[in-house]
This record gives C-alpha cells, sequence and structure tokens, in this order.
C-alpha cells in the first residue's frame, strides 16, 4: 500500500471529496443534530465507526458477493452495524442516545455509507477500504463538530455543553461559557441556523479552493528554475 495512495485517499476525506462539504450527503442529521459540539461528535464517531466497519466487511466478501445481490448485501451489512453502534450507545452513552434519538438508526440511510461500499470498498483491498472509511468519516464529523461549534457558541454562548454524555461524568467541567449575561442568538441552534451555518462553511472551502488553485496555476505558469551556474 503505497504512501500516496494513503495521502490521496485522506485528503479525499477530509477535503477534495467531503461528504459534507462537496457530496453534500447525509445532510439531514448534519443539519437537525448538529445544536452543539458534543451532538455532533456523537454523531460523526458513530458515522465513522460505521464507515469503517462497513467498508472493511464489503472489502472483505467483495470476491464471495455476486453482483446481482450485492446491493442488498450492503444494504444488510451497514444496517447490522449501525444496530450494534445504537445498542452500545444506548447501553454505556444513555443520555447522548436520548439527545442523538432517530438519527443515530438513520444512518443506514446516510448515502455516503452505501456509495463508499459501491464505489470503493467493493473494488479494493481491505486496507484501503478502512482508510477511505476512517477519512470520509473524520472529513464528515470535523463538518458536523465545526458546524455544531459555531451554533453552540452563537445559540448559547457555549461550548462543550453536555460533554458528560460522551466523555462521563468527569468531563462536566469541560464545558466553558464565553460570556455570563450573553442571552443567545436564537437563530443559530433553529434549523435556519444550521443551513445558514452550513452555507457559510461552502463559502469559506469555495474561497480556499479557489485562492489554491490559482496559486497552483500561477505555479505552473512561472515554474522556479535552479541553474547550478548560478549558484556558484
Amino acid at each position: 500500500m503505497a504512501s500516496a495512495t494513503v495521502r490521496h485517499l485522506i485528503k479525499e476525506g477530509l477535503w477534495k471529496n467531503n461528504p459534507g462539504l462537496v457530496q453534500l450527503l447525509g445532510l439531514c442529521p448534519l443539519l437537525a443534530v448538529t445544536a452543539t459540539t458534543v451532538n455532533g461528535l456523537g454523531l460523526g464517531i458513530a458515522t465513522t465507526l460505521t464507515l469503517i466497519i462497513s467498508n472493511t466487511i464489503v472489502s472483505l466478501i467483495r470476491n464471495v458477493v455476486t453482483s446481482a445481490i450485492r446491493i442488498p448485501v450492503y444494504v444488510l451489512v451497514i444496517a447490522s452495524t449501525v444496530t450494534a453502534i445504537e445498542l452500545i450507545l444506548g447501553a454505556w452513552f444513555y443520555d447522548l442516545y436520548k439527545t442523538l434519538g432517530i438519527f443515530i438508526p438513520l444512518i443506514v440511510t446516510n448515502c455516503a455509507i452505501i456509495g463508499r461500499a459501491e464505489a470503493f470498498a467493493s473494488k479494493n483491498t481491505i486496507p484501503l477500504a478502512f482508510i477511505d472509511g476512517l477519512a470520509m468519516g473524520a472529513g464528515f464529523t470535523a463538518v458536523l463538530v465545526v458546524l455544531g461549534t459555531m451554533r453552540e457558541v452563537l445559540g448559547r454562548g457555549t461550548i462543550f455543553s453536555g460533554a458528560h454524555m460522551l466523555f462521563g461524568d468527569a468531563a462536566r467541567d469541560l464545558q466553558i461559557t464565553l460570556s455570563g449575561d450573553y442571552s443567545g442568538f436564537l437563530v443559530a441552534i433553529l434549523p435556519p441556523g444550521a443551513f445558514l451555518g452550513l452555507g457559510l462553511l461552502l463559502a469559506i472551502k469555495n474561497i480556499i479552493d479557489k485562492r489554491m488553485e490559482k496559486r497552483a496555476s500561477t505555479v505552473r505558469e512561472f515554474p522556479v528554475t535552479f541553474h547550478p551556474a548560478a549558484g556558484k
């Protein structure tokens, strides 16, 4: 497994082909759950685990499953994985489980997961499928966390509210209150705030991409050459 291939997969998942910012998949939970940082992180971890496990299993059975039944088998693998994760959340992270609610089982319907299983995992080796699932999941989680943090700060004036739901009672002190007299910006924690926040993230990404593309085109147009005689 070449390191260049690994770097390419990581770059694709985190930036160039990010499920939330480029593919625009999984927007229902992304917009509905990200009222706080912890909610976004919790759903992101669950989605990442689903991507890693389902990608790995699909890659493992890719030479056994025929093309006629591949999609039902992939859905069965994903549904089984999500069910196991849902049971774990209900057993050990019950408060977070109640907060995320229906959006945990809805991970099964996330097009990014079945898309990676069909487009990548079914055609590549287990290590590559594992890394692809990890990279795509990390990219999706990053969007969830950034959007959740933006909305929580603007809407409540806090960061890491409810951290104990994910990290235990010892994490209650992780909550940071930015201002004691801040009443909050209500729109930020309502559905319109999610759309506005995601639009802002998309705009920022497009600006960065254009600047990177412009810089790369400048380098191609005016390449830096080294003349040995000049160094004497």
